[in-house]
């Protein structure tokens, strides 16, 4: 943390093994719910500001996918990857595809582009949500 410019604290540092050790896309409210149930002291707003200075220093990414909440995953370790979320359900699912991304390219060199980011989110309907459509 300290090479990131983040100073340690106790509850920073629980909040952070957290996130860290829990895999997918949390909120800070699922965040928050996980740490106080190992330390009940820890507020919201700690868990808030704590994801706030991770995004900020980039370890980790803020996402929506579209339903008002931020949720973050990850960044230290993780490879590039775009997500596939359910409407119905909320599920999200992590996938890479190097077609994709060489094609991704390919437009952004055609138009003379030079990409510094990008996310890809296709939005629908995931296998058990479909099966229950009504």
């Amino acid at each position: 943390m300290s090479e990131h410019g983040l100073k340690s604290t106790r509850q920073r540092d629980l909040i952070i093994d957290t996130f860290f050790t829990t895999p997918g896309h949390l909120s800070v409210e699922d965040l928050w719910s996980k740490v106080r149930a190992l330390d009940q002291r820890v507020s919201v707003a700690t868990v808030y500001r704590t994801m706030k200075l991770l995004s900020d220093s980039g370890l980790a990414h803020a996402r929506n996918f579209g339903d008002g909440q931020t949720r973050y995953e990850a960044a230290l370790g993780r490879e590039h990857h775009d997500h596939l979320i359910c409407t119905r359900c909320g599920a999200i699912v992590e996938f890479e595809n190097d077609r994709i991304e060489t094609l991704q390219d390919a437009v952004a060199k055609k138009h003379g582009f030079a990409v510094t980011s990008h996310k890809m989110e296709l939005y629908g309907l995931c296998k058990d949500c479909q099966r229950t459509r009504s």
